[in-house]
């Protein structure tokens, strides 16, 4: 069975993260940083999560956080056990002087959690079933009231991860009885979301403070209404189409000096009470819900960026897909004269990493070498190429080249030269 470990993490990312990887037949240890080093060189796991929390005007790797990279390195077994950091934004810098240590993926918080699985999955060479559902699932509280909206569609994940958010409300706000308004105008049921629907009302009475008598759900669907009807553990849940029935029951509304149950609403509930910012609360949304979903999947809690200048597709797919293992992300050129159009003139593009061919026709990777040496652009170079002349690797290396391998070579040899060029460049 596989096992991943997790370190210094907020109980709702931890639990939720736990949760959902034991569903997948995967092993979770916690721990605190300081007890850490030692349990993970008895259990050897074969994914490490780091949590970095926010700090005022620091950086959030500490001497501590830095002591347990060195010890990591320094171990013969643990150094090569890949690390997930997840954490405050950072310096892109900062972040690839980590790559030494073994980071794979640094994710910036809120963490979109349809990528930050789709990370662990590669590591542990599996797919995990992660529901792409398109939903929108907005939590916010005022005063003693937990407002929960839901759209477009009823997502698992989200569902799931609603039980920690809600707990994570209930214990920082140290509410005793919460009260729950469920608002589901925007959806269309049928008697198929019904497992969908349970869960939903399941995950919201998991905390031991949520009663049921405190739910009040808002559906325009008579199938909401009907389901809890039918579920006797659900007794004593409120369903209604109006939302000014269920205010009745949870503000008195004659006491108020206004008829207006809109601006009732507007100015005494709808208000979210101002909560300290904490870096720990996990992001509602998935990458998946943006309009540029497939830009961010690209690019989300990436590490490294490479580009593959190189003639041959089959090629620059196998260095495409050896990168991958890394968490990088790789710009495939099959012609030099775009990849010096890209980073030359137009500057559009920045790379960590370059994987050049020599052999190539029009612009080969000669020219390539001497632009970016005639433009000092310091993108470090290996070239992967067939050529295996003396005098030809003799002049890739004073034309800038950090490293020459000749083709082919194993997926691992590509990516040990490849950490070796870029550890040595910042030094």
């Amino acid at each position: 069975m596989a096992k991943v470990f997790i370190i210094d993490a907020a109980p709702m990312f931890r639990d939720f993260i736990a949760e959902k990887l034991s569903v997948e037949q995967i092993e979770v240890e916690t721990a605190s940083l300081r007890e850490s080093f030692t349990k993970i060189i008895n259990s050897l796991p074969e994914l490490i999560i780091l949590n970095l929390e926010k700090r005022t005007d620091e950086n959030p790797i500490t001497p501590q956080v830095m002591e347990f990279f060195q010890k990591k390195q320094k171990d013969p077994n643990a150094k090569s056990i890949p690390l997930i950091i997840t954490g405050p934004q950072i310096e892109r810098e900062e972040i690839a002087k980590l790559i030494q240590y073994g980071l794979i993926k640094y994710f910036k918080k809120p963490i979109k959690f349809d990528i930050f699985f789709e990370s662990i999955g590669k590591v542990l060479h599996g797919l995990f079933a992660v529901d792409s559902t398109p939903c929108v699932l907005d939590v916010h509280l005022n005063n003693n009231v937990i407002f929960i909206e839901i759209a477009m569609g009823l997502n698992r994940e989200k569902i799931s991860l609603l039980k920690y958010k809600i707990a994570e409300i209930v214990e920082k706000n140290q509410l005793t009885q919460p009260k729950v308004i469920l608002m589901m105008t925007s959806l269309n049921l049928s008697f198929i979301d019904g497992m969908n629907i349970e869960l939903l009302i399941d995950n919201i009475l998991a905390h031991q403070r949520v009663f049921k008598s405190n739910l009040k759900i808002l559906s325009l669907d008579s199938i909401v209404a009907e389901l809890i009807e039918g579920h006797s553990e659900y007794n004593g849940i409120q369903v209604a189409k109006n939302l000014s029935t269920i205010l009745d029951s949870l503000v008195n509304t004659k006491q108020n000096n206004t008829e207006n149950v809109v601006e009732l609403i507007s100015d005494n509930l709808l208000t979210t009470t101002e909560l300290e910012e904490d870096s720990s609360t996990v992001e509602m949304r998935f990458a998946t819900d943006s309009e540029d979903a497939e830009e961010q999947l690209e690019s989300e809690g990436a590490t490294i960026k490479v580009a593959i200048v190189d003639d041959d597709q089959i090629v620059r797919e196998l260095i495409e897909n050896t990168f991958k293992k890394i968490g990088a992300v790789s710009d495939l050129y099959p012609k030099g004269a775009d990849f010096l159009d890209k980073v030359i003139v137009r500057r559009e593009k920045f790379y960590d990493l370059l994987i050049l061919d020599i052999f190539m026709e029009g612009v080969n990777g000669f020219d390539i070498l001497i632009k970016l040496k005639e433009n000092k652009i310091p993108i470090p170079v290996i070239v992967y190429s067939q050529a295996f002349k003396r005098d030809m690797i003799i002049k890739a290396l004073s034309l800038g080249a950090r490293s020459y391998l000749l083709k082919p070579q194993k997926p691992e040899a590509l990516i040990q030269k490849a950490m070796e060029v870029l550890n040595a460049n910042r030094k």
